[in-house]
């Protein structure tokens, strides 16, 4: 039984990208682990995959998408970094490459093995973890974790894993085929990247199995309704299940502010959070800038605004005219006749 493990992300995110999968090689060193790329080395980073805990980079420009500058430069980073998920997942199925597919989020790290995930994979093909497993009471909960669920989609894609075969790869092939079109931060819309797309996977799909085990993506929102602790032993238990991964999500401010809000006197979840930090630290190269994107300025180094993207997005004509957008065509376009100008 071939399992692979794979994740999307740019180099501002690999040191997250490191400690996760720092951790799988802890539990599953015959598992394979497959950074998926979208971005170019920082111009004084030696990148060097070898040297990496991942079995092999995948740069999201060889997936076959093309125009491939074109359709990147109509998303942001977080977008991009979401839609070539499916691409990538579609290929594997395809060319039979593992048997089970695993996709995390760059910023989730493992604590303890994911052998019951292959478990579940004998008896369904597509699992799926929903940011909530159990009914807030607290209104400043419902307005922070229901609510905020029913915007951006009733399951946590930081996740999901699949059999390669059977409803598996149909799921990929549909999942490929919606993200290379619609994987826009677009709420008023009905979309949120990849997420609200899959509120559709239980109706459209058969053999699908909703984890409801607290061990699985616990995060900032549904710690309102999770208990961390830690036995005598060292294991962490969720609700007494063992933890399986965590999502750090926010990893600052924000996540703090979250955190501290729903851990309350959890002391072991601050815990939980200063390791992290910690290994995230370490795993930090100071040779990669803040926030660093290849593809989050123009050609001559100018930074692309959002509404340069969603232009360019949603007009046929624009993007027959200028094929690849980060050259100068476009930007001069922008500043002469579009919303850009200078009256």
């Amino acid at each position: 039984m071939k399992v692979l493990v794979y994740s999307s992300f740019t180099f501002s995110y690999l040191n997250r990208a490191r400690v996760l999968f720092q951790t799988l090689r802890r539990f599953h060193p015959d598992w394979e682990a497959v950074a998926l790329i979208t971005d170019e080395p920082p111009p004084r980073f030696a990148f060097d995959p070898a040297a990496e805990p991942f079995d092999r980079v995948v740069w999201a420009k060889d997936l076959g998408i093309a125009p491939f500058r074109g359709w990147l430069f109509r998303h942001d980073v977080v977008e991009v970094c979401t839609a070539v998920k499916g691409p990538f997942l579609h290929q594997v199925c395809e060319a039979g490459e593992a048997d089970i597919a695993i996709y995390l989020d760059p910023d989730t790290a493992l604590f303890a093995p994911l052998d019951p995930l292959v478990e579940m994979l004998g008896q369904d093909d597509i699992l799926l973890t929903p940011h909530l497993i159990d009914p807030n009471e607290d209104r400043a909960a419902i307005l922070d974790n229901d609510l905020s669920a029913s915007r951006t989609g009733i399951f946590n894609l930081g996740f999901v894993a699949i059999r390669s075969t059977g409803e598996g790869a149909r799921f990929a092939r549909w999942w490929n085929d919606r993200l290379l079109a619609f994987c826009y931060d677009d709420i008023p819309n009905g979309l949120f990247v990849d997420q609200r797309w899959c509120d559709h996977v239980p109706a459209l799909f058969d053999r699908v199995k909703v984890i409801r085990d607290p061990g699985y993506n616990v995060a900032s929102w549904n710690l309102s309704k999770r208990k961390v602790a830690i036995t005598r032993q060292g294991e962490i238990l969720v609700n007494g299940a063992t933890l399986r991964f965590w999502h750090f999500t926010k990893l600052g401010p924000t996540g703090d502010v979250m955190t501290k809000r729903y851990a309350g006197d959890n002391f072991e979840v601050y815990e939980i959070w200063r390791w992290y930090k910690e290994a995230v630290a370490a795993a930090t190269d100071p040779a990669i800038p803040e926030r660093w994107w290849a593809y989050g300025q123009f050609d001559d180094g100018a930074p692309i605004a959002k509404p340069q993207r969603v232009l360019y997005r949603e007009r046929a004509d624009l993007q027959a005219a200028y094929p690849d957008p980060f050259e100068g065509g476009y930007q001069a376009w922008w500043k002469a006749e579009g919303p850009g100008r200078r009256g």
